[in-house]
């Protein structure tokens, strides 16, 4: 028989998780001295324990291993497992990578900037929302054409609001489509958050649908000085693996009377490439 330190040498395990299989049992000593209490293994086990491991390195929690190891699993269960793990593992893989061109992005934008960049962008999926809206359009998506179109519209949308009785619920949010018409000009919907019937009348509410996946940034300051935000967004999308697939939401999070102390998110709904 081994002592637990010469049985722990010989499978490549601490002595303290040897302990550790033994208050679990998952793995008992074949022999324990009544009068000193020490623990002896025998060779035969070193089977059980390499099959322990092997499985701990697969990612299986101790209670799995415990059923597998001694046959509780069919063969079936078994391959499920496996499977879904290798499922798991691909997902994790896949996590990492993501995250590889991310760090890969900061480097290139350090390396070509000359400093961490202070704008942080979030992949998220965006639940869908009620909202109350007008729209009008715009002669083009810049911020010079939408300024004068949007902010008159969110005036008059909260005019007729208050005439119907009805009390936003949540953010202002601003998004946008090409016009029918075309040549540039940008269909503006000036929405608000509202708990209140679907209707058209002196005001449309509708849902906005979800968005399943949506680059997110944080811009402070005036709507008027958002292109350097939105610049900075539209590079992360695409050094990153992306590509975007309609004109990114502003959800106005703050709207103190300065403007400049203004807080808004872009959402970019967005694909992998």
């Amino acid at each position: 028989m081994f002592t637990i330190g010469d049985f722990a040498r010989h499978g490549r395990v601490s002595v303290r998780m040897l302990r550790h299989y033994d208050a679990t049992g998952l793995l008992r000593p074949a022999h324990v001295d009544p009068a000193s209490g020490y623990r002896h293994y025998t060779a035969a086990q070193l089977a059980r324990l390499n099959r322990i491991i092997a499985l701990k390195d697969l990612g299986f929690t101790l209670q799995q291993v415990r059923d597998i190891v001694d046959d509780k699993v069919g063969l079936e269960e078994l391959r499920g497992m496996l499977r879904l793990r290798q499922a798991e593992l691909e997902t994790a893989m896949a996590a990492a990578g993501a995250r590889l061109v991310q760090v890969e992005a900061r480097l290139r934008a350090i390396e070509s900037e000359g400093h961490m960049p202070t704008n942080d962008v979030v992949i998220k999926s965006v639940s869908p929302m009620r909202v109350a809206e007008l729209s009008a359009t715009a002669a083009s998506y810049g911020p010079e054409d939408i300024g004068p179109v949007i902010g008159p519209l969110y005036d008059e949308l909260f005019r007729r609001l208050e005439s119907a009785g009805i009390t936003p619920t949540g953010p202002g949010v601003a998004y946008y489509e090409d016009a029918p018409e075309g040549g540039g000009r940008i269909s503006v919907h000036a929405a608000v958050q509202v708990s209140a019937p679907l209707l058209d009348g002196a005001f449309r509410v509708l849902d906005l649908p979800p968005l399943d996946q949506a680059a997110t940034i944080v811009h402070r300051g005036s709507m008027d000085t958002v292109l350097p935000t939105a610049q900075a967004l539209a590079r992360w999308v695409d050094a990153n693996g992306y590509r975007p697939i309609g004109y990114p939401r502003e959800i106005n999070l703050e709207c103190p009377e300065n403007r400049d102390d203004w807080v808004t998110e872009l959402q970019a709904p967005v694909t992998r490439t």
